[in-house]
């Protein structure tokens, strides 16, 4: 085979690639051709490691791709990816050579049928209620006449301006102090927080505080939904006036708040009366008292008249006669019925006196019977009990025989019914 031939076939040659040769070459064209796309398609597979990266998938009804937001694209994005959404994303086709597998590195995501705020806003919204954060159960009441208010604010907006021009008007005596934040951009939220947390802390705490600022858009009002700044309002244990933007702005603070108010103008309303209102106030209570008072004096006025025409007032002595009188005649009946009492004890005792004395051994010994006792003095009531030459005494009603047996002799006696 001479040269020429030689030559010709390794110019035919194949070119042999390895394998990540191959994948490297197909990442770059991937990369140059699709560096800049735009993908719709639902959520679903979603990832959360704890390296802070998103990864997912987007599919529609016939095909599938990979996608991945990397931790710094994510932490920016202000609404939370979850399974199910619908979402429009930007990014690039990046292929992993190890796999040979491409995917999506996202770089943008809008949700489909409503903006990336709104969603987040619904979100938070969700997770907050939730947790009872927008429960009533919670809400303080407002105090009726604050001594002192404190408005966490920018203090060179209208909001404090127009605050503090109704306050004035309204109510002079009150004490109105501004703890300075900003109301819109990236550190507002923190700083709105840290004003509620410092009028909290103050030595002399204010009585009501309110928080908010002039109308925007949702991007300029959206440091009042910030999960910091809502936090923030519901541990605050002063009660909190929401007013935040123009009456057809609802943000998170507002439903968190005690009240809301749908501009700072309506705060000052709502945060002080009128003095027009507090006098007609205590004119009207002062008409109450009078009236009151006066149908007090006219009520006892009448019972002094009702009482002073009856006869224990107009005619005393007669009272006391009368009185007198009633004792008199109880005495009168104590005594005889006393009198009766003891005589009809009398006759019991005298009854009772004869029965005994009817008993007694006297009365038989009076009537000529006597009782015969041995030397002992034990009383002799047997024939056999005697014996001769023996003393024995004998009692009578007067006095005492004292004898000597000479002979006895036996009678044979019958009790009555034996």
């Amino acid at each position: 085979m001479d040269e020429r031939t030689l030559f010709s076939e390794a110019a035919n040659a194949p070119q042999v690639l390895t394998v990540s040769e191959l994948n490297t070459a197909a990442k770059d064209v991937l990369g140059a051709t699709f560096d800049d796309v735009w993908v719709a398609g639902e959520v679903s597979d979603l990832s959360r490691p704890s390296s802070g990266h998103l990864y997912f998938s987007l599919k529609d009804e016939e095909a599938t791709i990979r996608a991945v937001i990397w931790r710094s694209t994510a932490s920016r994005m202000p609404f939370q990816i979850e399974d199910g959404q619908q979402l429009i994303c930007r990014g690039k086709i990046d292929l992993y050579v190890v796999r040979g597998s491409y995917q999506l590195v996202v770089k943008q995501a809008e949700p489909q049928g409503v903006g990336s705020l709104q969603l987040a806003f619904e979100q938070l919204k969700r997770k907050l209620s939730e947790e009872g954060l927008f429960a009533e159960e919670h809400k303080q009441p407002a105090p009726w006449l604050p001594r002192k208010i404190a408005f966490v604010t920018s203090p060179s907006g209208a909001a404090i301006r127009d605050f503090l021009e109704v306050t004035r008007r309204r109510w002079s005596n009150v004490h109105v102090v501004v703890i300075p934040a900003r109301v819109q951009g990236q550190q507002a939220a923190g700083e709105i927080a840290a004003g509620v947390r410092t009028a909290n802390a103050l030595t002399d705490p204010p009585d009501l505080l309110v928080v908010g600022r002039g109308g925007g858009s949702m991007e300029d009002l959206w440091c009042f939904n910030e999960e910091e700044v809502v936090r923030a309002i519901f541990e605050s244990e002063i009660p909190v006036i929401s007013a935040v933007g123009h009456e057809i702005d609802v943000t998170l603070s507002d439903l968190v708040a005690d009240r809301r108010a749908l501009t700072p103008t309506e705060a000052a309303e709502l945060a002080v009366p009128a003095e027009a209102e507090i006098a007609g106030m205590l004119e009207a209570i002062q008409q109450r008292m009078v009236s009151t008072l006066q149908s007090r004096v006219l009520r006892a006025r009448q019972q002094l008249q009702t009482l002073d025409s009856r006869p224990v007032l107009k005619r005393p002595e007669e009272i006391v006669e009368q009185r007198a009188r009633i004792v008199d005649e109880w005495e009168q009946r104590l005594s005889r019925a006393m009198q009766d009492v003891i005589q009809r004890g009398k006759e019991k005792v005298a009854v009772a006196a004869a029965g005994l004395n009817a008993l007694s051994p006297l009365s038989v010994l009076e009537r000529g019977y006597s009782v015969t006792q041995d030397q002992d003095g034990q009383v002799l009531v047997d024939i056999q009990q005697l014996q001769i030459g023996q003393e024995m005494v004998s009692r009578l009603f007067n006095g005492r025989v004292i004898s000597v047996v000479q002979s006895t002799e036996q009678i044979e006696t019958k009790l009555p019914g034996q």
